[in-house]
Protein backbone atom coordinates (compact mmCIF):
# COMPACT_ATOMS: atom_id res chain seq x y z
CA UNK A 1 0.00 0.00 0.00
CA UNK A 2 1.42 3.45 -0.90
CA UNK A 3 2.63 5.55 2.03
CA UNK A 4 1.96 9.22 2.69
CA UNK A 5 3.22 11.64 0.02
CA UNK A 6 6.68 13.10 0.69
CA UNK A 7 7.41 16.67 -0.36
CA UNK A 8 10.86 17.46 -1.73
CA UNK A 9 11.95 20.53 -3.69
CA UNK A 10 13.86 19.11 -6.62
CA UNK A 11 14.88 19.70 -10.21
CA UNK A 12 16.96 17.86 -12.80
CA UNK A 13 19.42 19.59 -15.11
CA UNK A 14 19.48 17.44 -18.24
CA UNK A 15 20.97 17.97 -21.68
CA UNK A 16 19.45 17.72 -25.12
CA UNK A 17 22.63 15.73 -25.84
CA UNK A 18 26.15 15.33 -24.49
CA UNK A 19 28.41 18.35 -24.68
CA UNK A 20 25.77 21.05 -24.21
CA UNK A 21 27.33 22.28 -20.95
CA UNK A 22 24.99 20.73 -18.38
CA UNK A 23 27.81 19.90 -15.95
CA UNK A 24 29.08 23.48 -15.88
CA UNK A 25 25.58 24.94 -15.56
CA UNK A 26 24.69 22.50 -12.78
CA UNK A 27 27.77 23.56 -10.84
CA UNK A 28 26.90 27.22 -11.45
CA UNK A 29 23.36 26.67 -10.18
CA UNK A 30 24.52 24.82 -7.06
CA UNK A 31 27.08 27.56 -6.30
CA UNK A 32 24.47 30.30 -6.70
CA UNK A 33 21.91 28.57 -4.49
CA UNK A 34 24.52 28.02 -1.79
CA UNK A 35 25.37 31.71 -1.99
CA UNK A 36 21.71 32.35 -1.26
CA UNK A 37 22.10 30.32 1.92
CA UNK A 38 20.31 27.18 0.79
CA UNK A 39 21.28 23.62 1.69
CA UNK A 40 21.70 21.86 -1.64
CA UNK A 41 21.78 18.07 -1.97
CA UNK A 42 23.24 16.96 -5.28
CA UNK A 43 22.80 13.76 -7.25
CA UNK A 44 24.25 12.49 -10.52
CA UNK A 45 22.48 10.14 -12.90
CA UNK A 46 24.56 7.21 -14.11
CA UNK A 47 27.79 5.55 -12.98
CA UNK A 48 29.98 8.68 -13.27
CA UNK A 49 32.58 9.39 -10.56
CA UNK A 50 34.02 12.69 -11.84
CA UNK A 51 31.10 15.13 -11.94
CA UNK A 52 29.99 14.01 -8.45
CA UNK A 53 33.38 14.96 -7.03
CA UNK A 54 32.87 18.57 -8.16
CA UNK A 55 29.22 18.65 -7.13
CA UNK A 56 30.25 17.47 -3.66
CA UNK A 57 32.96 20.13 -3.49
CA UNK A 58 30.67 22.97 -4.55
CA UNK A 59 27.66 21.87 -2.48
CA UNK A 60 29.65 20.99 0.64
CA UNK A 61 27.80 17.65 0.88
CA UNK A 62 28.48 14.22 -0.65
CA UNK A 63 26.97 13.74 -4.09
CA UNK A 64 25.18 10.43 -4.72
CA UNK A 65 24.61 8.50 -7.95
CA UNK A 66 21.13 7.56 -9.15
CA UNK A 67 21.29 4.70 -11.64
CA UNK A 68 18.26 2.84 -12.94
CA UNK A 69 20.25 0.07 -14.57
CA UNK A 70 22.71 -0.81 -11.80
CA UNK A 71 20.06 -0.55 -9.08
CA UNK A 72 16.24 -0.47 -9.17
CA UNK A 73 13.37 1.93 -8.64
CA UNK A 74 12.84 1.01 -5.01
CA UNK A 75 16.50 1.66 -4.18
CA UNK A 76 16.54 4.99 -6.06
CA UNK A 77 13.35 6.21 -4.37
CA UNK A 78 14.51 5.16 -0.90
CA UNK A 79 17.97 6.69 -1.25
CA UNK A 80 16.79 9.96 -2.78
CA UNK A 81 14.04 10.47 -0.23
CA UNK A 82 16.31 9.74 2.73
CA UNK A 83 19.28 11.82 1.59
CA UNK A 84 17.24 14.86 0.56
CA UNK A 85 15.31 15.07 3.83
CA UNK A 86 17.39 17.84 5.43
CA UNK A 87 18.09 19.82 2.23
CA UNK A 88 16.27 22.91 1.00
CA UNK A 89 16.51 21.68 -2.58
CA UNK A 90 17.92 18.71 -4.48
CA UNK A 91 19.68 19.22 -7.80
CA UNK A 92 20.05 16.16 -10.04
CA UNK A 93 22.52 16.35 -12.91
CA UNK A 94 21.58 14.13 -15.83
CA UNK A 95 23.80 11.98 -17.99
CA UNK A 96 24.32 12.30 -21.76
CA UNK A 97 21.07 13.41 -23.43
CA UNK A 98 17.82 13.28 -21.46
CA UNK A 99 16.59 10.09 -23.15
CA UNK A 100 19.97 8.40 -23.72
CA UNK A 101 20.48 5.28 -21.63
CA UNK A 102 20.99 1.56 -21.79
CA UNK A 103 18.25 1.04 -24.39
CA UNK A 104 17.47 2.65 -27.74
CA UNK A 105 13.73 1.97 -27.52
CA UNK A 106 12.90 2.84 -23.90
CA UNK A 107 13.96 5.18 -21.10
CA UNK A 108 15.70 2.37 -19.21
CA UNK A 109 19.01 3.53 -17.72
CA UNK A 110 18.48 7.16 -18.75
CA UNK A 111 18.03 10.49 -16.98
CA UNK A 112 14.41 10.38 -18.15
CA UNK A 113 13.88 7.16 -16.18
CA UNK A 114 15.08 8.78 -12.97
CA UNK A 115 12.96 11.86 -13.70
CA UNK A 116 9.91 9.64 -14.16
CA UNK A 117 10.55 7.55 -11.05
CA UNK A 118 11.04 10.59 -8.82
CA UNK A 119 8.58 12.85 -10.68
CA UNK A 120 11.31 15.46 -11.07
CA UNK A 121 10.75 18.60 -13.19
CA UNK A 122 13.48 18.79 -15.84
CA UNK A 123 15.38 21.92 -16.89
CA UNK A 124 16.56 21.08 -20.41
CA UNK A 125 19.95 22.48 -21.41
CA UNK A 126 20.05 23.31 -25.12
CA UNK A 127 22.95 24.63 -27.17
CA UNK A 128 21.09 27.49 -28.84
CA UNK A 129 24.00 28.88 -30.82
CA UNK A 130 22.59 29.78 -34.25
CA UNK A 131 19.03 28.82 -33.23
CA UNK A 132 15.82 30.85 -33.04
CA UNK A 133 12.28 29.41 -33.52
CA UNK A 134 13.81 25.97 -34.09
CA UNK A 135 14.24 25.77 -30.33
CA UNK A 136 10.48 25.34 -30.08
CA UNK A 137 10.52 22.32 -32.40
CA UNK A 138 13.32 20.71 -30.41
CA UNK A 139 11.74 21.39 -27.03
CA UNK A 140 8.32 20.20 -28.25
CA UNK A 141 9.83 16.82 -29.09
CA UNK A 142 11.53 16.49 -25.71
CA UNK A 143 8.38 17.62 -23.95
CA UNK A 144 6.10 15.09 -25.64
CA UNK A 145 8.22 11.97 -26.23
CA UNK A 146 7.56 10.44 -22.82
CA UNK A 147 4.37 11.43 -20.95
CA UNK A 148 5.93 10.52 -17.58
CA UNK A 149 8.71 13.10 -18.06
CA UNK A 150 7.84 16.73 -17.42
CA UNK A 151 9.92 19.71 -18.53
CA UNK A 152 10.12 22.65 -16.14
CA UNK A 153 11.75 24.87 -18.72
CA UNK A 154 14.78 25.50 -20.88
CA UNK A 155 18.31 26.68 -20.11
CA UNK A 156 19.56 28.20 -23.36
CA UNK A 157 23.32 27.75 -23.30
CA UNK A 158 25.77 29.52 -25.62
CA UNK A 159 23.20 32.17 -26.30
CA UNK A 160 24.07 35.40 -28.13
CA UNK A 161 22.71 38.84 -27.33
CA UNK A 162 19.73 39.79 -25.13
CA UNK A 163 17.66 40.04 -28.29
CA UNK A 164 18.59 36.41 -29.08
CA UNK A 165 17.29 35.42 -25.67
CA UNK A 166 14.05 37.30 -26.38
CA UNK A 167 13.63 35.39 -29.65
CA UNK A 168 14.06 32.08 -27.85
CA UNK A 169 11.66 33.02 -25.07
CA UNK A 170 9.02 34.23 -27.53
CA UNK A 171 9.32 31.06 -29.62
CA UNK A 172 8.71 28.87 -26.57
CA UNK A 173 5.83 31.02 -25.37
CA UNK A 174 4.14 31.11 -28.79
CA UNK A 175 4.24 27.30 -28.99
CA UNK A 176 2.79 27.01 -25.47
CA UNK A 177 5.92 25.24 -24.25
CA UNK A 178 7.77 25.34 -20.90
CA UNK A 179 9.44 28.71 -20.32
CA UNK A 180 12.97 29.95 -20.71
CA UNK A 181 14.71 29.53 -17.34
CA UNK A 182 17.95 31.13 -18.40
CA UNK A 183 19.99 32.37 -21.35
CA UNK A 184 23.69 31.82 -20.71
CA UNK A 185 25.85 33.86 -23.06
CA UNK A 186 28.66 32.31 -25.04
CA UNK A 187 32.03 32.42 -23.27
CA UNK A 188 30.47 33.71 -20.04
CA UNK A 189 31.33 30.61 -17.99
CA UNK A 190 34.84 29.31 -17.36
CA UNK A 191 35.93 26.17 -19.19
CA UNK A 192 36.53 23.33 -16.77
CA UNK A 193 39.53 20.98 -17.23
CA UNK A 194 38.63 17.57 -18.66
CA UNK A 195 40.12 14.15 -19.39
CA UNK A 196 38.67 11.30 -21.47
CA UNK A 197 34.86 11.48 -21.12
CA UNK A 198 34.55 13.90 -18.22
CA UNK A 199 35.98 16.53 -15.96
CA UNK A 200 39.25 16.12 -14.14
CA UNK A 201 38.20 15.11 -10.62
CA UNK A 202 38.03 17.49 -7.69
CA UNK A 203 40.60 15.34 -5.88
CA UNK A 204 43.15 16.32 -8.52
CA UNK A 205 42.01 19.84 -9.33
CA UNK A 206 39.25 21.30 -7.19
CA UNK A 207 37.47 24.40 -8.38
CA UNK A 208 39.05 27.49 -6.85
CA UNK A 209 36.99 29.94 -4.76
CA UNK A 210 37.38 32.44 -7.59
CA UNK A 211 35.97 29.98 -10.15
CA UNK A 212 33.07 29.06 -7.89
CA UNK A 213 32.31 32.75 -7.42
CA UNK A 214 32.37 33.26 -11.18
CA UNK A 215 30.02 30.31 -11.71
CA UNK A 216 27.62 31.56 -9.04
CA UNK A 217 27.56 35.05 -10.54
CA UNK A 218 26.82 33.61 -13.97
CA UNK A 219 23.84 31.68 -12.65
CA UNK A 220 22.55 34.61 -10.60
CA UNK A 221 22.76 37.01 -13.52
CA UNK A 222 21.81 34.80 -16.45
CA UNK A 223 19.31 32.33 -15.01
CA UNK A 224 15.90 33.13 -13.57
CA UNK A 225 16.68 31.53 -10.23
CA UNK A 226 13.39 32.60 -8.65
CA UNK A 227 11.42 30.88 -11.40
CA UNK A 228 13.66 27.84 -11.26
CA UNK A 229 13.22 27.58 -7.49
CA UNK A 230 9.47 27.96 -7.90
CA UNK A 231 9.43 25.06 -10.36
CA UNK A 232 11.50 22.91 -7.99
CA UNK A 233 9.37 23.76 -4.96
CA UNK A 234 6.20 23.05 -6.93
CA UNK A 235 7.26 19.50 -7.79
CA UNK A 236 4.61 16.90 -7.04
CA UNK A 237 4.97 14.98 -3.77
CA UNK A 238 6.77 11.64 -4.09
CA UNK A 239 4.53 8.62 -3.59
CA UNK A 240 6.55 5.65 -2.36
CA UNK A 241 5.28 2.11 -2.89
CA UNK A 242 6.91 1.12 0.39
CA UNK A 243 7.76 3.10 3.52
CA UNK A 244 11.34 4.14 4.21
CA UNK A 245 13.12 1.23 5.86
CA UNK A 246 16.50 0.72 7.44
CA UNK A 247 18.76 -1.94 5.98
CA UNK A 248 18.73 -5.12 8.10
CA UNK A 249 21.76 -5.64 10.31
CA UNK A 250 24.37 -8.17 9.26
CA UNK A 251 24.41 -9.62 12.78
CA UNK A 252 28.17 -9.17 13.27
CA UNK A 253 28.98 -7.96 16.78
CA UNK A 254 32.68 -7.27 16.27
CA UNK A 255 33.53 -3.85 14.84
CA UNK A 256 35.64 -4.28 11.75
CA UNK A 257 38.12 -1.85 10.21
CA UNK A 258 38.37 -1.53 6.44
CA UNK A 259 41.32 0.40 5.01
CA UNK A 260 40.31 2.35 1.90
CA UNK A 261 42.87 3.74 -0.56
CA UNK A 262 41.84 7.34 -1.18
CA UNK A 263 44.00 10.01 -2.78
CA UNK A 264 44.65 11.55 -6.19
CA UNK A 265 45.39 8.10 -7.66
CA UNK A 266 42.40 6.24 -6.14
CA UNK A 267 39.18 8.20 -5.98
CA UNK A 268 36.38 6.29 -7.72
CA UNK A 269 33.94 5.23 -5.02
CA UNK A 270 30.17 5.33 -4.55
CA UNK A 271 29.44 7.13 -1.26
CA UNK A 272 26.26 5.14 -0.63
CA UNK A 273 28.45 2.02 -0.31
CA UNK A 274 30.49 3.75 2.40
CA UNK A 275 27.30 4.95 4.11
CA UNK A 276 25.93 1.41 4.17
CA UNK A 277 29.18 -0.07 5.47
CA UNK A 278 29.33 2.46 8.30
CA UNK A 279 25.67 1.90 9.18
CA UNK A 280 26.52 -1.76 9.74
CA UNK A 281 29.39 -1.00 12.11
CA UNK A 282 32.30 -1.05 9.66
CA UNK A 283 34.90 1.59 10.45
CA UNK A 284 36.46 3.07 7.32
CA UNK A 285 40.11 4.04 7.61
CA UNK A 286 41.41 6.06 4.67
CA UNK A 287 45.03 5.98 3.57
CA UNK A 288 47.12 7.22 0.66
CA UNK A 289 49.18 4.77 -1.42
CA UNK A 290 50.87 7.86 -2.84
CA UNK A 291 51.95 9.57 0.38
CA UNK A 292 51.73 7.16 3.31
CA UNK A 293 54.63 4.85 4.07
CA UNK A 294 52.52 2.03 5.52
CA UNK A 295 48.98 0.75 5.84
CA UNK A 296 46.87 1.80 8.83
CA UNK A 297 47.25 -0.43 11.88
CA UNK A 298 44.80 -3.07 13.07
CA UNK A 299 42.83 -3.40 9.86
CA UNK A 300 40.68 -6.34 8.79
CA UNK A 301 40.60 -5.73 5.05
CA UNK A 302 41.70 -3.57 2.11
CA UNK A 303 39.67 -1.81 -0.57
CA UNK A 304 41.25 -0.22 -3.64
CA UNK A 305 38.80 1.66 -5.86
CA UNK A 306 39.40 2.93 -9.35
CA UNK A 307 41.21 6.07 -10.36
CA UNK A 308 44.30 7.03 -12.29
CA UNK A 309 47.26 5.00 -11.00
CA UNK A 310 48.84 5.34 -14.45
CA UNK A 311 48.93 9.14 -14.09
CA UNK A 312 50.75 8.76 -10.77
CA UNK A 313 52.69 5.63 -11.75
CA UNK A 314 56.14 6.98 -10.95
CA UNK A 315 55.18 8.19 -7.46
CA UNK A 316 53.27 5.00 -6.65
CA UNK A 317 56.12 2.83 -7.89
CA UNK A 318 58.64 4.83 -5.85
CA UNK A 319 56.73 4.32 -2.61
CA UNK A 320 58.31 0.90 -2.04
CA UNK A 321 57.52 0.73 1.68
CA UNK A 322 53.79 1.00 0.97
CA UNK A 323 53.99 -1.53 -1.87
CA UNK A 324 55.75 -3.99 0.41
CA UNK A 325 53.19 -3.46 3.17
CA UNK A 326 50.31 -4.03 0.73
CA UNK A 327 51.97 -7.17 -0.62
CA UNK A 328 52.48 -8.53 2.90
CA UNK A 329 48.86 -7.82 3.84
CA UNK A 330 47.65 -9.64 0.73
CA UNK A 331 49.59 -12.70 1.91
CA UNK A 332 47.64 -12.71 5.21
CA UNK A 333 44.44 -14.17 3.67
CA UNK A 334 42.42 -11.21 4.96
CA UNK A 335 39.84 -9.78 2.52
CA UNK A 336 41.20 -7.55 -0.25
CA UNK A 337 38.98 -6.06 -2.96
CA UNK A 338 40.28 -4.01 -5.89
CA UNK A 339 38.47 -2.47 -8.85
CA UNK A 340 39.98 -1.24 -12.13
CA UNK A 341 42.76 1.13 -11.02
CA UNK A 342 43.05 -0.95 -7.86
CA UNK A 343 43.54 -4.04 -10.02
CA UNK A 344 46.39 -2.26 -11.81
CA UNK A 345 48.00 -1.33 -8.49
CA UNK A 346 47.91 -4.95 -7.29
CA UNK A 347 49.39 -6.23 -10.56
CA UNK A 348 53.09 -6.66 -11.26
CA UNK A 349 53.02 -3.11 -12.55
CA UNK A 350 51.95 -0.98 -15.48
CA UNK A 351 53.55 -0.50 -18.87
CA UNK A 352 53.01 2.85 -20.53
CA UNK A 353 54.95 4.83 -23.11
CA UNK A 354 57.53 2.02 -23.29
CA UNK A 355 58.30 2.30 -19.57
CA UNK A 356 57.61 -0.23 -16.83
CA UNK A 357 56.47 0.89 -13.37
CA UNK A 358 56.52 -1.96 -10.79
CA UNK A 359 53.61 -2.10 -8.35
CA UNK A 360 52.52 -4.46 -5.54
CA UNK A 361 53.09 -7.67 -7.51
CA UNK A 362 50.13 -9.54 -6.01
CA UNK A 363 48.43 -10.34 -9.30
CA UNK A 364 50.99 -12.35 -11.32
CA UNK A 365 50.64 -10.36 -14.58
CA UNK A 366 51.38 -6.86 -15.85
CA UNK A 367 48.89 -4.24 -16.97
CA UNK A 368 49.51 -2.02 -19.97
CA UNK A 369 48.00 1.27 -21.03
CA UNK A 370 46.40 1.57 -24.45
CA UNK A 371 46.13 4.46 -26.87
CA UNK A 372 42.38 3.95 -27.22
CA UNK A 373 39.63 3.16 -24.76
CA UNK A 374 39.37 -0.58 -24.14
CA UNK A 375 35.76 -0.72 -22.97
CA UNK A 376 32.89 1.44 -21.78
CA UNK A 377 29.48 0.25 -20.66
CA UNK A 378 27.24 -1.54 -18.20
CA UNK A 379 28.08 -5.12 -17.23
CA UNK A 380 26.44 -7.97 -15.33
CA UNK A 381 28.71 -10.17 -13.19
CA UNK A 382 27.51 -13.68 -12.35
CA UNK A 383 29.56 -15.51 -9.73
CA UNK A 384 30.88 -18.87 -10.92
CA UNK A 385 31.92 -19.78 -7.36
CA UNK A 386 31.68 -18.33 -3.87
CA UNK A 387 33.44 -15.01 -3.34
CA UNK A 388 33.67 -11.97 -1.05
CA UNK A 389 30.22 -10.61 -1.88
CA UNK A 390 28.14 -13.68 -2.59
CA UNK A 391 27.81 -17.37 -3.33
CA UNK A 392 27.95 -19.13 -6.68
CA UNK A 393 25.14 -17.90 -8.93
CA UNK A 394 24.82 -14.46 -7.34
CA UNK A 395 24.41 -11.68 -9.89
CA UNK A 396 25.72 -8.12 -9.60
CA UNK A 397 25.46 -5.12 -11.85
CA UNK A 398 28.09 -2.51 -12.53
CA UNK A 399 30.05 -0.86 -15.29
CA UNK A 400 33.45 -0.89 -16.98
CA UNK A 401 35.46 2.04 -18.27
CA UNK A 402 39.20 1.75 -18.81
CA UNK A 403 42.10 2.47 -21.13
CA UNK A 404 44.20 -0.49 -20.05
CA UNK A 405 44.26 -4.27 -20.19
CA UNK A 406 46.12 -7.14 -18.58
CA UNK A 407 49.05 -8.33 -20.67
CA UNK A 408 48.01 -11.95 -19.98
CA UNK A 409 45.43 -13.89 -18.02
CA UNK A 410 46.41 -14.69 -14.42
CA UNK A 411 44.15 -17.77 -14.36
CA UNK A 412 46.06 -20.90 -13.45
CA UNK A 413 49.09 -19.04 -12.09
CA UNK A 414 49.84 -19.37 -8.35
CA UNK A 415 46.28 -20.41 -7.55
CA UNK A 416 44.48 -17.53 -9.30
CA UNK A 417 41.01 -18.34 -10.67
CA UNK A 418 38.30 -16.48 -12.59
CA UNK A 419 35.05 -16.17 -10.61
CA UNK A 420 32.94 -13.83 -12.80
CA UNK A 421 31.06 -14.46 -15.98
CA UNK A 422 31.02 -10.83 -17.11
CA UNK A 423 28.34 -9.94 -19.64
CA UNK A 424 28.29 -6.65 -21.54
CA UNK A 425 24.86 -5.07 -21.55
CA UNK A 426 24.84 -3.73 -25.10
CA UNK A 427 26.33 -6.68 -26.96
CA UNK A 428 25.53 -9.59 -24.66
CA UNK A 429 29.16 -10.70 -25.03
CA UNK A 430 30.38 -12.79 -22.07
CA UNK A 431 33.91 -13.37 -20.85
CA UNK A 432 35.64 -14.82 -17.81
CA UNK A 433 36.81 -12.11 -15.44
CA UNK A 434 36.94 -11.32 -11.72
CA UNK A 435 40.21 -12.81 -10.54
CA UNK A 436 40.37 -14.46 -7.14
CA UNK A 437 42.88 -16.17 -4.92
CA UNK A 438 41.81 -16.94 -1.39
CA UNK A 439 40.17 -13.78 -0.05
CA UNK A 440 41.62 -11.47 -2.71
CA UNK A 441 39.23 -10.38 -5.47
CA UNK A 442 40.24 -8.03 -8.29
CA UNK A 443 38.31 -6.95 -11.38
CA UNK A 444 38.01 -4.24 -13.99
CA UNK A 445 34.27 -4.00 -13.20
CA UNK A 446 32.96 -1.36 -10.82
CA UNK A 447 30.10 -3.12 -9.04
CA UNK A 448 27.17 -1.26 -7.46
CA UNK A 449 27.17 -2.99 -4.09
CA UNK A 450 25.14 -0.56 -2.00
CA UNK A 451 21.94 -1.71 -3.72
CA UNK A 452 22.75 -5.29 -2.64
CA UNK A 453 22.71 -5.19 1.20
CA UNK A 454 23.07 -8.98 1.42
CA UNK A 455 26.40 -8.64 -0.43
CA UNK A 456 27.56 -5.99 2.03
CA UNK A 457 26.54 -8.23 4.95
CA UNK A 458 28.61 -11.05 3.52
CA UNK A 459 31.60 -8.77 3.02
CA UNK A 460 31.43 -7.56 6.63
CA UNK A 461 31.17 -11.15 7.83
CA UNK A 462 34.31 -11.94 5.85
CA UNK A 463 36.05 -8.97 7.47
CA UNK A 464 34.93 -10.08 10.93
CA UNK A 465 36.50 -13.51 10.41
CA UNK A 466 39.91 -11.99 9.66
CA UNK A 467 42.52 -13.10 12.20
Amino acid sequence: MPVSPISRARIMIAGAHSGVGKSTLTLALVAALRDRGLKVQTFKVGPDYLDPSHLAHVSGRPCFNLDGWMSDRHYVEQMFTALSADADISIIEGVMGLFDGSSSDSIHGSSAEIAAWLDVPVALVVNTHGMARSVAALVKGYNELEPAVSLAGVLANRCGSPSHAELLSSALMAADLPPLLGAIRRDSVPELPSRHLGLISAAEQALSPEMMKSLAETAEQQMDLDLLLSQAQGANPIILDQPLVETPSCGVKKQVRLAVARDEAFQFYYPDFFTLLESKGCQLVYFSPLKDEALPENIDGLYFGGGYPEVHAEALSSNTSMLQDVSSFCASDKPVYAECGGLIYLSQGVEQKERLYPFAGVLPVWAKMLNKRKVLGYVKATLQQDSLFGTCGSVFRGHEYHYSELAASPVGIDGWESVYQLQQNRTGHCRAEGYQRGNILVSYAHLHLASRPEAVNRFIEKLSCAD
